[in-house]
């Protein structure tokens, strides 16, 4: 687990035992247990954009700690698939190619976007599974970020939010951001 040391006086409040809690469970449980925290290798002050997920794939070999994003060589989940076909509909100019990978770590990388789910775990086969274990957390998370960090912008997805959701960013962000992977 390598978290950076901007989250050290949020997780000061909570004593997680990874291991403890993928063996209470006994169900296989994804992301693998070196990842569940993943996401908290960015520094708070670094992020430009928070993209909060529901929780992680539910299936084997596509969970690996960033929302939305699953590893090189794994088939595009729907979820992804909708993200990156808004994608092409808002910026037709830039000529995105999304068709090869799902994997966003550039997008984690790169343009320092924060890909948090509200579940950082997930039981095999049962989307929500975890929802009531990481809620307290992840809504201090969302807090955190808020109080630490003035200047990203955090982006909910799905059918209430409406059209041209990336173009709104980076308006509002007052900048681009490189949605390729």
């Amino acid at each position: 687990m390598n978290i950076h040391n901007s989250w050290k006086s949020l997780f000061h409040k909570y004593k997680f035992d990874i291991d403890e809690i993928y063996a209470d469970k006994h169900d296989i449980m994804y992301p693998p247990k070196d990842q569940v925290f993943r996401v908290f290798e960015m520094d708070v002050n670094d992020i430009r954009i928070v993209l909060l997920g529901q929780d992680p794939y539910h299936a084997p070999n596509q969970a690996h700690g960033l929302s939305f994003s699953v590893p090189s060589g794994v088939k595009i989940p729907p979820s992804l698939r909708n993200i990156y076909k808004e994608l092409h509909l808002e910026f037709p100019e830039r000529q995105y190619e999304f068709n090869s990978s799902g994997n966003l770590e550039a997008w984690f990388h790169r343009e320092k976007i924060f890909l948090l789910n509200a579940s950082l775990s997930v039981i095999h086969g049962k989307p929500g599974s975890c929802m009531k274990m990481w809620e307290n957390f992840t809504n201090d998370v969302i807090r955190f970020i808020s109080e630490q960090n003035n200047q990203c912008v955090f982006l909910l997805l799905g059918n209430f939010v409406g059209s041209n959701v990336f173009k709104r960013v980076e308006e509002i962000m007052g900048s681009y951001v490189n949605w390729e992977i």
